[in-house]
């Protein structure tokens, strides 16, 4: 016990042998104390580091809710309903504004290395739909839709290209379709990186964009009919 080594300690420096009072300084006597108090066997219950920081952590928690809940209205559990409340208007906003944009990237292509048909993304898509696999289904109906684009040269074919800047290009020739292109893109976007699950609806909405798109016609733009006339 550490009482016992600084009565040890104390004894050694106030007698000598024989039992002899002995003059010693302030400064060696405490020198002394703190020698011997710090050898191991007066610390072998001692917590660890690791334990020892996490106790000073939850301390420092512990006083942070308390001066929080002295501040909050209600004490504690007014602190309990704030927090709550702060959660769920994240949770909120997170619902209604979706997933955060993010830079473009390469790895956001829209086609991988191997290009198929628009009819081939279709395929796919339906396969996928009859497997009730929305995410799989929307991401193959959506490639269908740009691949149609491209094929009746509503766009030009363009290594790289992402789903949005799919839809910002097709959106000028189509402009009564712009709306639901970017709403498809932005369906693509959130199954495929943004960690969200399609449903049916999800996945009918692109199908009807995409047989929408099949009979639709381009407007000229003023470059297009000066090249043309």
């Amino acid at each position: 016990m550490p009482g016992v080594g600084g009565t040890t300690a104390v004894r050694l420096l106030i007698h000598a042998s024989g039992d002899i009072p002995v003059d010693t300084p302030r400064v060696p006597a405490r020198e002394a104390a703190e020698h011997e108090l710090s050898k191991p066997m007066y610390h072998e219950n001692d917590p660890n580091l690791l334990q020892q920081g996490l106790d000073r952590l939850w301390d420092w928690i512990g006083e942070l809710l308390d001066t929080a809940s002295s501040a909050a209205p209600g004490g504690p559990l007014g602190l309990i309903a704030l927090m709550l409340l702060v959660v769920g208007l994240v949770a909120a906003l997170w619902w209604r504004l979706g997933t955060p944009s993010r830079p473009v990237r390469s790895a956001d292509a829209l086609f991988d290395d191997s290009p198929r048909s628009a009819t081939e993304h279709r395929r796919a898509a339906e396969a996928h739909a009859a497997a009730q696999r929305w995410n799989e289904a929307v991401q193959e109906r959506m490639r269908a839709v740009v691949r149609s684009l491209e094929e009746r040269a509503l766009l030009d074919p363009r290594p790289g290209r992402t789903a949005d800047e799919a839809a910002a290009e097709a959106g000028r020739p189509l402009p009564a379709h712009a709306a639901r292109l970017h709403a498809a893109a932005r369906e693509f976007d959130d199954v495929t990186y943004g960690g969200r699950t399609a449903d049916q609806q999800a996945y009918l909405a692109v199908r009807a964009l995409d047989l929408d798109l099949e009979t639709a016609k381009p407007v000229l733009t003023t470059a297009a009919r000066g090249a043309a006339e």
